[in-house]
């Protein structure tokens, strides 16, 4: 891959620096490959492996969300005729399975959650920086790249079917009841109340997935005390300066092929974003980080015109959310922790709103 973030300051094209995305190749990509020599060291391996255990089960998950129709027809018909036995046993047979469907969401994201935890112990550990992990360690930087880009396009799509929390709620009602009742489910062999609790609390949140990410970091950094909180802060903005230059540098954004790769970039991007900016003491959006969110909020509202502009992606975008932009800024938006701080500048604000 040559040296990857050698030159991460440079902004002159002719001084060479080199990015940690690959574009050497001029063939096309897909987004989950533009790491594709970056092969595991053997000090690697063993942290590579259980991360790759984990994202093969990634694409199946996005497949399922994006095929989630819900049972609201169903649902309403049995609130509507509640006498009705048939239409109630219609609603709840076509619930169950969908609910056994949320469990194996949730589920993920604890796998999800454990899997960023192993790699934040790898790439900040001293005695190396954070930069030189992410020199050193590129087929876990991949990794962590794939976990962000997976995070954020789940979240794009449970924030867009909200039959997702319909049918639970639903479901949770049905439960209730049937416990004052004193009856028990099969269903709640699996899905047990202490289970349904949990989930409830997952799905509340309009970005279920970055908020357990978030979670999971602050957590890495409150356990471990004696590592600098810099090793993780930087890990984290050294991800979001790489991925904004390859954005905004014309000579590097023209290498992009397809839109789904520039938007892998802007997902690991706003995922690192938000990571940093719930273990920074003052966040993202202070005049003292070290990301440049208004560079990045003004790219998310022209990128959309460049995208329109390409070739090639008409099939990409059919698969993709329509308003994908707003989606990572709606994450900005709901999902980051310091953005109603008075340290965040009322301009940065204003292009949140």
């Amino acid at each position: 891959m040559g040296n990857l973030l050698k030159v991460l300051t440079c902004t002159e094209l002719d001084q060479g620096p080199n990015f940690f995305l690959d574009f050497e190749s001029d063939s096309y990509l897909p987004p989950t490959l533009l790491f594709y020599d970056a092969q595991p060291t053997d000090g690697e391996r063993e942290v590579w492996n259980q991360i790759s255990a984990v994202l093969q089960d990634s694409e199946s998950m996005l497949a399922d969300l994006q095929a989630y129709k819900g049972a609201g027809q169903e649902i309403r018909d049995a609130i509507q005729n509640p006498n009705d036995i048939q239409l109630q046993e219609k609603a709840w047979n076509s619930v169950c399975p969908l609910v056994v469907r949320l469990k194996r969401f949730y589920e993920f994201s604890l796998r999800l959650e454990k899997a960023l935890q192993s790699l934040l112990e790898s790439l900040t550990c001293p005695p190396y920086t954070p930069t030189q992990h992410l020199e050193r360690e590129q087929a876990l930087a991949k990794e962590f790249a794939e976990i962000l880009h997976f995070t954020l396009r789940f979240d794009e799509l449970k924030m867009r079917n909200p039959a997702i929390q319909n049918d639970f709620s639903y479901y949770r009602r049905t439960i209730s009841r049937n416990r004052i009742n004193n009856m028990h489910l099969d269903i709640e062999n699996e899905v047990n109340n202490e289970m349904a609790n949990r989930m409830s609390l997952f799905y509340a949140e309009a970005t279920p997935m970055l908020k357990t990410l978030s979670n999971a970091t602050t957590h890495f950094v409150s356990e471990n005390k004696t590592l600098p909180i810099e090793n993780t802060t930087d890990c984290l903005s050294t991800m979001a300066s790489v991925c904004k230059v390859m954005l905004e540098t014309p000579e590097y954004r023209s290498r992009f092929t397809s839109e789904e790769t520039l938007m892998f970039c802007m997902r690991v991007m706003v995922g690192v974003i938000i990571l940093y900016d719930h273990v920074h003491p003052v966040g993202a959006f202070s005049k003292t980080s070290k990301i440049d969110l208004v560079q990045f909020i003004y790219y998310c509202s022209i990128v959309a015109c460049f995208c329109s502009q390409m070739k090639g992606c008409i099939k990409v975008l059919k698969e993709q959310p329509p308003d994908t932009v707003e989606g990572l800024l709606n994450a900005l938006r709901f999902t980051t922790k310091h953005l109603n701080d008075e340290s965040t500048s009322k301009q940065i604000r204003a292009m949140l709103q």
